[in-house]
């Protein structure tokens, strides 16, 4: 069943002044779909417009074009703030840099049971500090009295992100947008926080957008994969079905960089060395002609639309098969 899903959704802004002004396209007609209890990575190197999709499903931006809805509903039909924080409540964001989301002037506790306040009205003080326990434990952080004692600089910063997700997670989410959640964490520990977001879905049951640059941790947690190009979705799947039979040329070039033996060679090497497209007053075409060896003439003139060429596999290129 269906949680929230976007259609034509868009994004641009304007840059410079006068009459230099231009229009820079951010995010350009995006469909996208999340299920209960579902994890779906949205893969693609920086600038492609991943992090902007999470900051329009989040509703710090309102789209150019296009429609979001949660639950069969539109959020423009969500009006008032009781509407509003029973939304923020259900589709929280957890952040790439895990100190800036905490208050290093406060205790661990103070962020938690400030949101419970605001988002779980209903609760009273002994069941507030007994809910900022449950989810301090349930992201793997123990004991969790002695956790929430703390201060944000006597933690690591991998417990600092189990922090966010437990702050996520306070106000029963139905989905977490994860953007970049673990980044900016050891290679040896991100496998932990992938894990707790793969536990949270089994036991708490919330969906998760996972935003990331790495393909390998995609592969590792996700159900369903959407690459990212210059602003448009270039390729949809199932996970293992997109990174076992990649069709888009752009998805080819981020697998050949992934030390993985069962990845495919993919594209010629010119093709990573080359600059991301353009996307202030782009041309008509396919944004990855440039970098591409397979392109056409028709690229340079028409963009390709997602179609389906497997089950449930979709790409956006008028020679992928």
């Amino acid at each position: 069943m269906t949680l929230l899903e976007t259609s034509g959704l868009t994004r641009h802004f304007k840059v410079g002044t006068g009459f230099g002004r231009h229009m820079l396209h951010a995010v350009d007609d995006v469909d996208l779909k999340i299920g209960r209890r579902e994890i779906v990575a949205l893969v693609g190197e920086s600038g492609s417009g991943k992090s902007t999709i999470a900051r329009l499903l989040a509703q710090v931006y309102k789209p150019t074009d296009g429609e979001i809805r949660f639950e069969g509903k539109p959020l423009t039909s969500m009006r008032g703030r009781k509407a509003q924080l029973a939304y923020r409540s259900d589709v929280p964001m957890v952040f790439q840099d895990p100190f800036s989301s905490l208050n290093p002037a406060y205790r661990v506790s103070h962020g938690i049971l400030r949101g419970l306040r605001l988002h779980r009205p209903e609760l009273n003080r002994q069941q507030r500090l007994e809910e900022a326990e449950r989810v301090v434990e349930a992201v793997g952080l123990h004991p969790a009295a002695d956790i929430l004692g703390r201060y944000p600089y006597e933690l690591s910063g991998g417990q600092r992100q189990r922090i966010g997700f437990a702050q996520a997670l306070a106000y029963k989410p139905k989905l977490i947008l994860a953007d970049e959640p673990v980044s900016m964490l050891d290679v040896s520990i991100r496998i932990g926080l992938l894990n707790v977001m793969a536990r949270l879905r089994e036991t708490e049951g919330v969906s998760f957008l996972y935003i990331t640059h790495d393909i390998a941790s995609a592969r590792y947690v996700s159900d369903r994969l959407l690459v990212m190009y210059g602003g448009h979705v270039v390729e949809s799947g199932p996970t293992e079905s997109v990174l076992a039979d990649p069709k888009h040329p752009y998805t080819q070039l981020l697998l050949s960089a992934v030390p993985d033996p069962r990845a495919p060679l993919g594209v010629d090497s010119e093709a990573a060395k080359a600059e991301p497209p353009a996307v202030i007053d782009p041309a008509p075409g396919c944004r990855f002609r440039a970098r591409c060896p397979l392109a056409i003439d028709v690229c340079d003139s028409v963009t390709p639309r997602l179609r389906e060429l497997g089950p449930a596999h979709e790409a956006a290129c008028h020679v992928a098969t």
